[in-house]
C-alpha cells in the first residue's frame, strides 16, 4: 500500500512552550514522551482554546475539514494518553509553515522561514551558508520535502531537520547550544 503524502499545515505561531511535565504521584522518568506534533498543538489550541468549530480552525490551518478532524482526534489521544499514564509531552515537528518569508539553502537543500519579521536573514538557518534564496509563495514543493524542525532549548531558533539527521547532529546558529 502506498502512503499519501502529507500537505503543508499553516500554523499561525509556535507554541510558547516545547513540552510539558506532569508533577506528583509517580512520575516514570524512563518512559518515553508522548510527542504532539507543531500542527496538533495548532488545531488543539484552535479549537479547544480559541473556540472555534472544525471548520472555521481547518481554514485558518489552510487543510480541508476532514484533515482537521483527524489531527483534532490525534491529539486529543495523545493528551489522554500523557495524563493517563503520567507521561511528559514533547511538541515539536511536523509538516508546517507560517505566514512569513521563506528561504531555499542551495548548499543544503534545506527550507526554512523567518518568523522574527525584524531580522534580516543572510545565512542558511541549518547549516550557515550565504548561498540563500528567497522563495516565492506555493513554490514549496519544488524543493526537497523538509517535515521536522529543531528548536534551541534556549534562545528558541528554529531549524529545520533533514532526514535521516539525529537531532545531536544539530547545533544552534545563534547560541552554539546542542538541539
Amino acid at each position: 500500500m502506498r502512503l499519501r503524502r502529507r500537505n503543508w499545515r499553516k500554523v499561525i505561531e509556535m507554541p510558547p512552550i516545547s513540552g510539558f511535565m506532569p508533577f506528583g504521584g509517580q512520575i516514570k522518568p524512563q518512559t518515553e514522551p508522548v510527542l504532539l506534533l507543531v500542527e496538533e498543538y495548532e488545531a488543539l489550541k484552535l479549537c479547544d482554546y480559541d473556540s472555534l468549530n472544525h471548520h472555521q480552525a481547518a481554514e485558518l490551518m489552510n487543510i480541508s475539514r476532514s484533515t482537521f478532524t483527524r489531527i483534532y482526534m490525534s491529539v486529543r489521544q495523545k493528551l489522554a494518553k500523557a495524563f493517563v499514564e503520567g507521561r511528559t509531552i514533547s511538541i515539536e515537528g511536523g509538516k508546517i509553515y507560517f505566514d512569513s518569508n521563506w528561504y531555499y539553502c542551495k548548499s543544503c537543500k534545506c527550507q526554512f522561514n523567518n518568523q522574527n519579521q525584524s531580522v534580516e536573514i543572510t545565512q542558511c538557518a541549518l547549516c550557515g551558508s550565504k548561498n540563500i534564496e528567497a522563495l516565492k509563495e506555493n513554490s514549496q514543493s519544488d524543493i526537497q520535502e523538509v517535515t521536522e524542525y529543531c528548536y534551541c532549548i534556549r534562545c528558541g531558533h528554529k531549524i529545520a531537520k533533514r532526514r535521516g539527521q539525529l537531532r545531536s547532529q544539530n547545533v544552534c546558529a545563534n547560541c552554539n547550544t546542542e538541539l
